[in-house]
């Protein structure tokens, strides 16, 4: 007898991973971004049609309200898809509800590391750890870390990395 397909084990991911969340405030700043954009379009189409009089541009202004609601959701569950975890010899990061994705940086391919955080990202309390390897096209990024995380994991991935490069 066969498994349901909602208890078979997803063979992308290693399994069983205790995967490491990023902060929730990563949601909360992206909601920030696009609630911005989207108020622009909804304030636009609803003081044209009270000032002209036509209803249908204050019915119009509700459509950028319904896609800000939908992006909200949209934007928690991909938040929620985006962990790491530290395996004993590379780093595997994974991302995407819909598209999923996982990536594996091995430690001893790492060149160096990047943290990062913009005026929005502390004010959320969140930063950003860029991996880099000596490939092009084979940098990753993990976003929404809290900062203290993130500095901590840099020393761990810097340390897992000269550890390795030190058999070459």
């Amino acid at each position: 007898m066969s498994m349901p397909a909602s208890e078979q084990p997803d063979p992308l991911y290693p399994e069983p991973v205790d995967w490491r969340p990023v902060s929730f405030q990563l949601a909360r700043a992206r909601w920030l971004i696009s609630w911005s954009v989207l108020a622009v379009p909804t304030l636009a189409a609803a003081a044209a049609g009270l000032v002209f009089h036509v209803p249908g541009l204050i019915a119009v202004a509700s459509l950028p309200a319904l896609a800000g609601a939908l992006l909200a959701w949209l934007i928690s569950r991909q938040v929620k898809a985006i962990g790491y975890f530290e395996g004993p010899e590379e780093l595997f990061i994974r991302r995407g509800v819909m598209f999923r994705r996982l990536q594996v940086m091995p430690y001893g391919r790492l060149q160096y590391l990047d943290v990062t955080t913009g005026p929005l990202a502390r004010r959320f309390g969140i930063a950003a750890l860029q991996l880099h390897t000596a490939a092009v096209g084979l940098d990753v990024a993990l976003p929404g870390l809290p900062p203290n995380e993130a500095a901590g994991l840099r020393e761990r991935l810097v340390a897992r990395g000269e550890a390795r490069m030190s058999g070459l």
